[in-house]
């Protein structure tokens, strides 16, 4: 490690810089546990829904989010959270204390990410849209497609297609 050298940033953003022969690669928190426990999460046969640090209160909570197609259940996340606490420990990404949990999504989850939209087609959503649409700001139908970039949502009254840009939030619903 002789051109390598560790530093830990502190800020309401805590992000993991390696530099190397002078060069900057960031890393946050997230991303860096989401690699350290994604093998082991996957070994075990369920999938990584999200990786959130946040502080509520006083405290620190680092939340893994796990699914599966099979859903998930008490038991999965005890068993997830056994597995991965010793792989934390080791590689210690988080300076301070914090809680460790180990949640499911839910059955009305958020979308954030491209395989969060591509996994969920043919669920239930809703769209809520930063600026009105054809005099709506919320789009509520069956996710149709996603290529990247478009969602297809198929309303009652036909399939309505948004830009992702358009989406400041998209979420599945139950009702």
């Amino acid at each position: 490690m002789e051109d390598e050298e560790w530093l830990e940033g502190h800020s309401s953003f805590i992000v993991m810089e390696k530099i190397k022969k002078g060069q900057r690669m960031k890393k946050s928190i997230r991303e860096t546990v989401r690699e350290a426990v994604e093998p082991t999460v996957t070994e075990l046969g369920y999938r990584i829904w999200d990786v959130t640090y946040s502080k509520i209160g006083a405290d620190y909570h680092l939340e893994i989010t796990i699914d599966s197609d099979d859903g998930i259940n008490i038991d999965d996340c005890e068993k997830v959270h056994r597995a991965i606490d010793p792989i934390l420990d080791e590689c210690d990404p988080i300076e301070d204390f914090y809680y460790l949990e180990v949640s499911s999504p839910g059955i009305e989850r958020e979308l954030r990410t491209d395989e969060h939209i591509t996994l969920s087609i043919g669920q239930r959503i809703e769209a809520k849209l930063f600026v009105a649409k054809e005099g709506r700001k919320t789009v509520l139908g069956e996710l149709a497609s996603f290529d990247g970039t478009t969602v297809g949502i198929m309303t009652d009254g036909g399939e309505v297609f948004l830009e992702r840009s358009e989406i400041a939030k998209l979420t599945t619903v139950y009702f």
